[in-house]
């Protein structure tokens, strides 16, 4: 992953990822879905390659469509009636269109998370709240940390069964079953035990006594100062447009919402460049190495 936002402080990298997917929830302007979803698409890509095309194309747009199907057939308000459903129910011009807003605000959290989960790794976490909450956030960095080391030790597992002539692809349905019983069963095992040896060295490096200290190799930075005022400032911004209306936009039970004004679009800018913030910060980092390369 050659991101230069995630090297970043963790302070930063947190409070980057609180402030957009914050207002991807609140925001219900069709201007800032579209750009947040466009912007969080855009940096799954950017961090993860094709496993972020991937994770976009088969949970994000499906979550999208789904709502935006889903949610006329349960919601007939509005004033503006297409026609009418079997049961006859009208289906409402505003229904669709509040089912697509709903839509889209699941499918940016959740590639947003996609985004946070590769940027916040588990000791960028225990940093943050160790000191706070340091037997939930050890528990939470562990949960993270256990379920992507499961899925791989179950493939490995499965690989050595098959090996052995144990395959679970070419047998029957019973020995299929039997097969795959083994191999859950022996990752069951191997997690549990994994656990008993994490438990041992942690009691025996002294984690919980008192005024045990912890190193860290995150330093503040100036970079870190000024990224940290840039997204104090695009925040405030945007909280003052929440505010004042500026970025109001309701469905039910007629679509409408706050006029279009030089201050309306000035806060939209200013949430879109928060959102584009990672991204301009890999472009310029890319920008100097090649200047700095073409000068050795």
């Amino acid at each position: 992953m050659n991101d230069s936002f995630s090297r970043f402080h963790p302070v930063v990298n947190f409070t980057y990822f609180a402030l957009v997917t914050a207002f991807s929830m609140t925001l219900t302007h069709p201007v800032c879905q579209l750009v947040s979803l466009i912007c969080a698409i855009a940096y799954a890509v950017n961090l993860c390659g094709s496993k972020g095309v991937g994770f976009c194309l088969k949970y994000a747009m499906p979550m999208i469509l789904l709502t935006a199907i889903v949610n006329p057939a349960f919601s007939h308000a509005g004033v503006t009636i297409l026609t009418y459903l079997p049961s006859g129910n009208p289906l409402t011009l505003e229904s669709i269109l509040y089912g697509i807003s709903s839509g889209c605000m699941l499918g940016t959290v959740l590639v947003w998370f996609m985004c946070f989960n590769s940027v916040m790794t588990s000791d960028k976490f225990v940093y943050l709240f160790g000191r706070i909450i340091p037997t939930l956030s050890l528990l939470l960095s562990m949960i993270l940390r256990f379920v992507p080391k499961f899925k791989a030790q179950l493939q490995t597992v499965g690989n050595a069964q098959k090996c052995i002539g144990r395959d679970t692809e070419n047998d029957g349905i019973l020995r299929k079953m039997k097969s795959a019983m083994k191999i859950f069963s022996i990752t069951v095992t191997w997690s549990l035990e994994n656990a008993i040896e994490t438990a041992d060295s942690m009691r025996s490096r002294g984690y919980g006594l008192k005024g045990r200290t912890a190193f860290s190799v995150y330093k503040w930075e100036e970079r870190d100062r000024t990224a940290m005022i840039w997204l104090i400032f695009c925040g405030f911004t945007v909280i003052c447009g929440q505010l004042s209306g500026m970025t109001e936009w309701h469905y039910i039970p007629i679509t409408g919402g706050a006029d279009v004004t030089p201050l309306s679009v000035l806060i939209q800018a200013v949430y879109a460049f928060l959102c584009l913030t990672p991204l301009v910060i890999n472009i310029r980092e890319a920008i100097e190495w090649k200047k700095s390369r073409s000068k050795i």
